[in-house]
């Protein structure tokens, strides 16, 4: 590998021209001829056993090499990457210029991390929100924990909403069963809203034993593109109907389903966890709201690459949390009909707004003279090594070292701009008081119904002003430059 020229284009684009010699091109080919002869078939010779030289006279000379290029161009451009002394930051594009039996040249065009302009980043105003838990909440939490709890009994009477009934149910179009509309011993909550609107309120007053037809229209927009928009009727036939017998709000139900001895400590339990959830919603949003700006401050000539490097680690973490969900990428996109494309410029601008955060804090970093320890490192494949239950030798095996000390950079860069900026609490005034209504002096009969044929009911009916609503603001300590 020669490297034969560098030189700075715009948009944060370094174009390197790189020369691959003689000897490399012809080893590159002889390997492209052994990965490829199973596939030639020469008059006279069994396939695969057609020698180089009479395949290059029947086919031509550069007949291997386009797959010689392919086997040989990464490795001569990771070493042009390194004797430049590159640090790409996504995939370069490439060039060939010139190919012949000597060797060939091409041109890589590679995005490297721009020059960041960043001022303003300490003092960034943003609305820390304020909360408060009311009891109904803890009420709710309450409820949901005794329905979890609930004991279920067969009731024989009839299906009212909240029941569970037990069905045997298939369905018809046009008189015609369709794939997935059938199904036995099915347990539905009715009101739960799982199935298709109309059909679980029309389980509501029947009892066990009983078998309908409970007709439907599928909505419009239906996944399944054959039913959608059409009437279907469903045979049902009703096994069992089961009723939610909740268990009594007393101690022992504190102590059978919590730690605590009394409902009182339970709540107070809930308290404390809606409040630690709630403080960290509230400090999560402020974070964001600031990092969300400190972005808008990044001035920088940012290569396409970097954000559709972000979107490639975006789309593979949303299509690694469906998966986990045991929902296939492929059938997301499916049953919200959206393209991968589509999806790609939906997160576009959040993918531009993380690449600008990063940038931001690394400039950060090397404003502020920010440094990673031995034992910061240290630390951090300790925790990772708590919270994965795995060896330390194996987490130095599977983290970065050199990633990870750019993460926790960031995070220290992250944490000086949130302290040093100032929170805005909001605060809405009480309405004002209403003004006493004047009460008009009693008239005789005759002279009110004048009044009220003369005067327009819109002129006597009284006005209610609207309160203001008000900002109050609360500066956070400035945190000083660190030196």
């Amino acid at each position: 590998m020669n490297l034969k020229n560098t030189e700075k284009k715009e948009h944060s684009i370094i174009e390197l021209t790189i020369e691959v010699g003689q000897e490399e091109f012809k080893e590159a080919v002889s390997a492209a001829y052994k990965k490829n002869r199973g596939s030639v078939t020469l008059p006279g010779f069994r396939k695969g056993k057609a020698p180089r030289a009479l395949i290059e006279k029947m086919y031509g000379e550069s007949f291997f090499w386009e797959d010689a290029v392919n086997e040989s161009y990464p490795a001569a451009y990771e070493a042009a990457l390194e004797a430049s002394e590159i640090d790409a930051v996504g995939k370069a594009e490439m060039e060939i210029v010139e190919i012949t039996a000597e060797g060939y040249t091409f041109k890589a065009n590679v995005p490297v991390k721009p020059e960041v302009s960043l001022s303003d980043y300490k003092g960034i105003e943003a609305v820390k929100g304020a909360f408060a838990v009311a009891d109904v909440e803890i009420d709710e939490e309450i409820e949901r924990m005794r329905k979890r709890n609930a004991r279920i009994e067969n009731v024989e009477r009839e299906a009212k909403t909240g029941d569970t009934a037990v069905i045997d149910f298939k369905g018809f179009v046009d008189g015609v069963a369709f794939d997935g509309g059938k199904a036995e011993k099915y347990s539905l909550e009715i009101g739960s809203g799982s199935f298709i609107p109309g059909f679980e309120e029309q389980i509501v007053g029947r009892k066990t034993g009983d078998e309908i037809d409970v007709n439907i229209d599928f909505p419009a927009e239906y996944h399944a593109e054959e039913l959608a928009g059409k009437p279907a009727v469903f045979k049902v036939k009703i096994h069992e109907v089961k009723e939610s017998v909740l268990p009594e709000l007393d101690d022992e139900f504190a102590k059978d389903v919590s730690e605590f001895d009394t409902i009182a400590e339970l709540k107070a339990s809930i308290e404390k966890n809606l409040t630690e959830s709630r403080e960290n919603t509230v400090k999560s949003a402020f974070e964001n709201s600031v990092m969300e700006q400190l972005s808008a401050k990044v001035e920088a000539d940012i290569p396409n690459a970097m954000i559709e490097a972000q979107l490639d680690t975006i789309v593979e973490n949303m299509a690694y949390r469906m998966s986990s969900q045991g929902l296939p990428f492929d059938q997301y996109l499916q049953m919200t009909g959206s393209t991968l494309e589509q999806m790609r410029e939906i997160y576009r601008p959040q993918a531009e707004t993380q690449v600008k955060i990063g940038l931001a804090l690394d400039k950060i970093v090397e404003l502020e003279g920010l440094v990673m320890s031995e034992d910061d490192v240290e630390k951090e494949y300790t925790r990772l090594s708590e919270q994965y239950n795995m060896p330390i030798e194996q987490v130095r095996i599977a983290v970065n070292e050199k990633e990870m000390s750019i993460d926790l950079l960031r995070g220290k860069a992250s944490d000086l701009v949130v302290e040093a900026a100032v929170e805005i609490a909001e605060k809405i005034e009480e309405p004002a008081p209403e003004k006493p209504k004047k009460v008009p002096a009693k008239k005789p009969a005759a002279k009110k119904a004048a009044d009220k044929a003369d005067k327009p009911a819109a002129d006597k009916a009284e006005k209610a002003e609207k309160p203001a609503a008000k900002k109050t603001t609360k500066k956070a300590a400035e945190k000083p430059n660190q030196e």
